[in-house]
């Protein structure tokens, strides 16, 4: 099947749902002095791509393949007579060695090749020094850099805003930036740099730019969260939208979340690849986001009159070769231009970025039978990097040994070749001692089995409802917050677990699990197994009681 034709069925599939979406309209405040000739604006959106730029083991996503799906999307568009719009909701930084060691350049610049129009500010585009975050802004990107909320001594840092003119209509863009990036290492960095608030900002600029502009998009790294409840994040787009009338369309990212509801308020978490897709509708404003790394293009087509409305007619995911899909071939000269970074990254793979001190055994019958050295390395790599409490993996993620001698790139993603995301969650002591509870339960020999660091299992509960579980070496405290760091697959209930991905205060760092071991390895330089050797009461053997 064509990916055309897979386009096809699925708008089929969806039509009584689309259904519901067209005739849903925003009317601009003041008429376009331009034209009244409605015009067809396609809004085709990314978020969240955290240095994939190469497709991964499995030969999902990838830039190459998303501008074949991009460039089909604008032949079909022009072929209508209507007008494309691709914009980026920020995070295109941190999360893929490959990337990471080369400032993701080629993340940037394949964003170019692409053709982008505008991308919102992430927090993740403060992991970088100024001069770095330079070159990324102003050499290898064709595309501006939005925020209207992040401050330096009084004024703007970046460009707010930008309305473009699309076949008689304008279009305005106004970028946002999550409040929360204060909670990462950035002042350091950028001294002086302030993230107000997000809501406040658009409050004052919403009004100016609707009596400017035809359409009102907010291209945002605020995050979804459910019916407003952000819990300890900042608000997010929800909270915006209710918040800030005149608002056409949000186009958002930072959570990683397919935007997809079943009903007002609440969202489908299921997979989506293939199924018809309802965004999120609040005081009149259209919420999207697309996931992440690239996996999906998200389709929004809109009719706009000028001065008189915007009507939302058709709304799709567009997978980028994700398993059970349609294949999309990859565009060959992006696909040249990328593997330039990438043989960069392939010399890269056989350079020492550490040393062990023996073997970490990482074989099936070890990880998934006991506790390990090598379960415990990884863990508190995550520990290091997140300040969390304590860290669990399913052992079923931990694929390789590490050898004794000189460690490699190459070792490194043996070992983790999933890039699974690390996540962080916080849990209140007695959720945190059921939760242990259950891993602790998890049948030895197979990939459920737990790796732990930061917390050991004694004889008997310490208090009520903490189930005989100590914590940095303290006693559990039921009434107490702790922060578990683990993956996203975990997380959303992989292997048999309790699902934490909808917890109140989740957190997804955007950084996978290879990244963060391959940092603390070439932080730390030599890893001694026996310094990792987990206590023999720390957490069940094989074979012994639950």
């Amino acid at each position: 099947m064509t990916w055309g034709r897979s386009v096809r069925r699925r708008r089929g599939v969806a039509a009584l749902v689309f259904a519901t979406i067209a005739g849903c309209t925003t009317a601009p405040s003041t008429p376009s002095a331009t034209s009244s000739r409605p015009v067809s604006i396609t809004v085709l959106h990314t978020n969240d791509q955290h240095g994939h730029f190469w497709p991964s083991f499995d030969g999902e996503y990838g830039q190459a393949a998303r501008k074949t799906v991009v460039d089909r999307v604008r032949a079909e568009v022009a072929s209508q007579g209507g007008y494309v719009l691709l914009l980026d909701a920020g995070d295109v930084n941190s999360g893929v060695p490959e990337s990471d060691a080369q400032g993701a350049e080629p993340d940037f610049r394949g964003m170019s090749a692409i053709g982008y129009d505008a991308m919102a500010i992430g927090n993740h585009e403060f992991d970088r020094p100024p001069a770095t975050q330079d070159r990324q802004r102003f050499e290898w990107s064709s595309f501006p850099w939005l925020s209207a909320n992040v401050y330096r001594d009084g004024r703007r840092l970046f460009e707010p805003s930008r309305i473009f003119e699309l076949g008689g209509a304008k279009v305005a863009v106004l970028g946002l930036t999550t409040e929360d990036t204060v909670r990462m290492d950035v002042a350091g960095r950028y001294p002086e740099v302030a993230f107000r608030s997000a809501i406040d900002e658009a409050t004052d600029d919403v009004p100016a730019l609707r009596r400017r502009a035809d359409m009102t998009i907010l291209l945002t790294h605020l995050g979804h969260y459910v019916d407003g409840a952000h819990g300890v994040s900042a608000p997010g787009d929800v909270e915006l939208a209710r918040t800030v009338p005149g608002i056409d369309l949000i186009v958002g990212g930072h959570t990683h979340t397919l935007v997809c509801m079943a009903s007002p308020n609440v969202r489908i978490e299921d997979d989506l690849a293939g199924r018809p897709c309802v965004p999120d509708r609040q005081n009149g404003a259209w919420i999207v986001q697309a996931g992440d790394w690239g996996r999906y293009v998200g389709r929004a087509d809109f009719v706009v009159r000028p001065g008189i409305d915007a009507t939302l007619v058709r709304y799709a995911l567009l997978p980028v070769n994700l398993r059970g899909t349609a294949s999309v071939p990859e565009d060959a000269s992006l696909r040249r231009q990328l593997e330039t970074f990438e043989a960069k990254a392939s010399g890269r793979a056989s350079v020492v970025v550490g040393r062990a001190q023996g073997r970490f055994d990482g074989s099936r019958g070890a990880v998934r039978n006991r506790p390990t050295a090598l379960g415990t390395l990884i863990t508190t790599a995550m520990l290091e990097r997140t300040a969390a409490d304590l860290a669990l993996v399913s052992s079923g993620g931990i694929r390789d040994s590490l050898p004794d001698g000189p460690i490699t790139h190459r070792d490194i993603v043996k070992v983790q070749p999933f890039g699974a995301e690390i996540v962080v969650v916080p849990l209140r002591g007695d959720e945190l001692a059921a939760y242990l509870s259950t891993a602790v339960g998890m049948t030895a020999g197979s990939g459920a089995y737990a790796q732990v660091s930061g917390v050991r299992r004694v004889d008997a509960p310490s208090a009520p409802g903490t189930a005989g579980f100590l914590v940095a070496g303290e006693a559990l405290d039921p009434r107490r917050t702790y922060r578990l760091a683990l993956n996203a697959f975990v997380a959303k209930g992989g292997d048999g677990y309790p699902v934490l991905a909808s917890h109140d205060g989740f957190e997804r760092t955007g950084l996978t699990d290879a990244a963060v071991l391959e940092d603390y390895i070439a932080a730390h330089g030599v890893v001694d197994p026996r310094r990792f050797e987990p206590a023999p009461d720390g957490w069940p053997r094989a074979g012994s009681s639950p």
